[in-house]
């Protein structure tokens, strides 16, 4: 008996989903919940587990390929299960390994007679291969995250990170990408990368040649071909980049946004942090600039809820929430992502450092759950870990305001009434002018700029 397994929804109600690789071979057996791809979403890299006991008898798509909701994606024979099953007791197996699966990978899988994980296969295949660096992607909250290099073994556990198009070339190629090294900083393997590990192995592609430097191609070569192709790439437009570039038009042309800055001696919280980060008692805590803004944020909408609000034009209301779902804007390999932290408000400063270094290290490596990107009532961009003083965040859609945070530095500033050395950084907040009047605007961001200027101000307040 053979049994179709169609692509889900997962969820976020969109249409289609990349596939990012197979799990599992045709003719693997595979045991009920037992993980067998990954699928790329607009928001997320998703596990899918087998939602059958059984025998994989076809796969219906390739690695790259963006398939539908509702499309067949795997094919299973369920007909071994079936024969070996005991006269009587037919109807309780087949329901024990057709039992619903977990479509969104989450539960474990049983583990008696299961098969070894392919990754964990891969890893066995691939021991010797060089380890490529994994550098730390730029997040919104540096600071606020210890980001390790992983051992090269384990490197291997995890998707190489690169673009559809460069996987479609490696494939071309028949060469699996675990084992090519990204010869970048960024640890992005490069379609240069590739073309560089073929030839080391003899696959150099075709019309490449001998004389000519791994990722340099020859210049002559490339103007007496004459072809757009030739000297641009076409990236496909889709997953984050796709979602992101629709919900900020969306966005831009929906709320009528402003913006306001504001700088603000930072220097007791710089302070504040270099005390908290010597206590012996908060060793395993990474509290940052990131961390103190958050919790200065949450105390500041307490005080100005107009900016924790959302514009209902359905029901002709202002929707004021009573709790912070707060986003923190994330710059990853996949594109933006805002995943967002759960009633922040409740959190106090060591909780919010630990869960905002959560939410980095899951976004960094692409397994942020479609649930934590969606709900969020006010979000925090930081722009100061690209050197930049300033900005104009757009709202991410059905919020009232974003705050960016920018580069804390050293410079002379008036204190005390002279000049001294003191930290200083600059705030920008952009608002939903719908919602929020300027003058709402900036006294919310001089709340923050308060507590950011004397942290011990947050000690009066509720």
């Amino acid at each position: 008996m053979t049994e179709d397994f169609r692509l889900p929804d997962l969820g976020e109600g969109l249409p289609e989903a990349e596939l990012v690789q197979w799990l599992v071979a045709a003719g693997d057996e595979v045991t009920l919940n037992q993980p067998i791809a990954e699928v790329e979403t607009a928001k997320a890299v998703v596990e899918l587990p087998s939602p059958y006991a059984g025998t994989v008898s076809a796969l219906h798509a390739a690695p790259g390929d963006v398939v539908a909701v509702g499309a067949v994606l795997i094919s299973f024979d369920l007909g071994a299960q079936e024969m070996s099953t005991a006269p009587g007791a037919a109807e309780g197996a087949e329901t024990a390994e057709r039992a619903e699966p977990n479509l969104v990978g989450y539960g474990a899988a049983p583990q008696s007679g299961a098969r070894p994980h392919r990754r964990a296969r891969a890893q066995g295949r691939h021991a010797d291969a060089a380890g490529a660096r994994d550098s730390a992607v730029l997040v919104a909250a540096p600071h606020d995250a210890i980001v390790q290099t992983p051992d090269p073994a384990d490197r291997l556990l995890e998707r190489p990170r690169s673009t559809p198009p460069v996987r479609a070339h490696a494939r071309d190629l028949g060469i699996d990408l675990a084992l090519v090294a990204a010869g970048g900083v960024t640890g992005r393997i490069t379609r240069a990368d590739v073309d560089a590990y073929a030839a080391t192995i003899g696959r150099a592609p075709a019309g490449a040649g001998a004389a000519a430097a791994p990722g340099k191609p020859d210049a002559a070569a490339t103007r007496s071909a004459g072809s757009d192709a030739a000297r641009t790439t076409r990236i496909p437009i889709r997953g984050v980049r796709k979602h992101t570039a629709e919900a900020m038009v969306r966005s831009a042309f929906t709320a009528p946004h402003a913006t306001t800055f504001h700088t603000v001696d930072v220097t007791a919280t710089s302070e504040l942090i270099a005390s908290l980060m010597a206590d012996r008692a908060l060793a395993g805590h990474r509290i940052g600039i990131m961390a103190v803004a958050a919790k200065a944020v949450c105390l500041a909408l307490r005080q100005h809820p107009s900016l924790n609000a959302r514009w209902d034009a359905d029901a002709g209301e202002i929707v004021e929430h009573h709790y912070v779902n707060l986003g923190i804007a994330a710059a990853t390999e996949r594109g933006l992502v805002v995943p967002n932290i759960a009633d922040a408000d409740a959190l106090d400063l060591v909780e919010l450092a630990d869960a905002i270094g959560a939410l980095t290290e899951t976004a960094r490596t692409g397994r942020t759950a479609p649930a934590a990107m969606s709900g969020g009532t006010f979000t925090i961009t930081n722009v100061g870990v690209f050197g930049v003083d300033a900005g104009t965040p757009i709202l991410n859609p059905g919020e009232a305001g974003i705050l960016a945070l920018g580069a804390v530095r050293r410079q002379p500033w008036e204190h005390r009434g002279e000049i001294a050395l003191r930290d200083v950084m600059t705030l920008s907040l952009s608002f939903d002018h719908r919602l929020v009047d300027g003058e709402q605007a900036a006294l919310l961001v001089r709340a923050v700029s308060d507590v950011l200027r004397e942290p011990g101000r947050a000690m009066l307040l509720r």
